[in-house]
């Protein structure tokens, strides 16, 4: 990728696919799958190449498992734990922290400390990575993985993998999903530059439109202006982004989040902020915050907020919007923020139940509806993270210095890269017509 970049001008991130079948090498906490250490140089690497990471898409959800998150009640969504990509390896619960986003998001914040560098301080996208070439993460418009999971009766029933005894079928294919980016215009530049900078969400399908912003001094009426964006950006840090030192007297960071309703899906649940952080003995902790909610409900006495209810009809694979909310948003500030600990916060909406896409194969053609196949979804969004770091006054010279280097090297390479182009493209044409331009070309691995 670097010799890409030295070699053609051009400019190059990688997204990772969704690391629920890797068995635990996507996110090591030690050591490489191959037994090398990690090391700086590792952190660095992987921090400088993979600013977003796809955390949701046909072969199950990968923000965070039951297992390692077993107080979140929203947890367990689609969920594949069986093995590896073919099988081969059956999955044990020790694998399990290196595969999800959550958790690489906490380890990462532990990396940081030793090794200068978080190299798991990346946006959150989804993608379908299906081989279909349409857009179909809709559950009401879901073509499957390729051609040969098409809609059709047998589909649920399907072998979408096998080895020995252990099976994959067609109805645990989840339609999901798409990344969502926040783009100053509607040009491959702008879009590719908010991907870098991590100004993106991921959604399991639904086309809901999320903001989050994290600031010092965020109030209501900032957000009930119409036009949250405005206060968003001129008072703080969008998603993706890092929190700026807290201003004299300000004792704890607040956070702006909005979101309005997929035009044609489901009501919104409810939003949540997600808080991952180190505490005082240097262990990660996290926690999942409701932060504004639909109804009248209230939580209980462990602070769980009730469920919403369902509307959703099996036999007629609809639902009523009669339940939920259009759009929802508010101002949060961390009640138990502690200035001394790092931490990263990003937000979680919920929609309200509608029918899952096995719902509409049997409506639709008479297809078979496994009796463990689930008839409802909650699709959800997930916005890239908001990161609160200790101020630099507490951190030692060399660990500042590790940290700044590779940034600011990569940094000054394309700023000079993007110059050295330009001057060239004018040389060529000393009067241009239209308006200069750098190609810059996304991979994904």
């Amino acid at each position: 990728m670097a010799n890409y970049e030295e070699v053609t001008r051009g400019d190059v991130l990688a997204i990772a696919h969704n690391g629920n079948l890797s068995n635990g090498i996507m996110f090591p906490e030690t050591a490489q799958f191959d037994g090398r250490e990690l090391d700086a140089e590792y952190a660095e690497t992987r921090a400088l190449w993979e600013p977003v990471y796809e955390v949701t898409q046909i072969k199950g959800d990968g923000e965070t498992h039951p297992f390692l998150s077993p107080n979140d009640e929203f947890a367990d969504y689609e969920t594949w734990d069986k093995g590896n990509l073919n099988l081969s390896e059956l999955k044990t619960d020790d694998m399990l922290a290196g595969e999800y986003a959550r958790e690489a998001l906490k380890t990462g914040l532990m990396l940081e400390t030793s090794l200068g560098t978080n190299p798991y301080k990346f946006g959150m996208v989804g993608s379908t990575d299906s081989h279909t070439s349409l857009a179909t993460a809709q559950e009401d418009n879901f073509f499957g993985k390729h051609s040969g999971a098409e809609p059709n009766p047998q589909r649920p029933e399907h072998i979408v993998g096998q080895f020995g005894d252990v099976k994959v079928l067609g109805w645990e294919m989840v339609a999901s999903g798409l990344a969502a980016v926040w783009a100053a215009e509607n040009t491959r530049e702008a879009i590719f530059d908010a991907m870098e900078r991590k100004e993106v969400y991921a959604t399991t399908g639904s086309r809901m439109g999320v903001r989050f912003f994290g600031g010092w001094d965020y109030t209501m009426d900032d957000l009930t202006s119409r036009t949250p964006a405005v206060a968003g950006y001129g008072k703080g840090t969008p998603m993706g982004g890092d929190l700026a030192a807290a201003p004299e007297g300000a004792e704890a960071p607040s956070f702006m989040v909005y979101a309005l309703k997929d035009p044609l899906g489901g009501n919104l649940d409810r939003i949540q902020i997600v808080k991952g952080w180190i505490d005082a003995e240097g262990e990660t902790q996290e926690q999942v915050y409701d932060v504004v909610w639909a109804g009248d409900r209230q939580p209980d006495a462990d602070g769980k907020l009730p469920a919403i209810g369902s509307t959703v009809d099996v036999e007629r694979a609809t639902w009523t919007n009669s339940i939920g909310q259009a759009e929802m948003g508010t101002v949060w500030s961390d009640p138990d923020f502690d200035p001394s600990q790092s931490a990263f916060y990003y937000a979680r909406v919920i929609e309200i139940p509608t029918p899952r896409w096995t719902v509409y194969d049997a409506f639709r053609m008479g297809a078979s509806l496994p009796e463990e196949a689930p008839t409802e979804t909650q699709e959800r969004a997930y916005t890239s993270p908001i990161w609160y770091s200790i101020p630099r006054a507490k951190l030692t010279p060399s660990f500042l210095c590790r940290r700044a280097a590779p940034r600011a090297a990569r940094f000054r390479k394309r700023t000079d890269i993007r110059l050295n182009s330009l001057s060239a493209h004018r040389r060529a044409d000393p009067n241009p017509t239209g308006t200069d331009r750098i190609d810059r070309t996304a991979g994904s691995a």
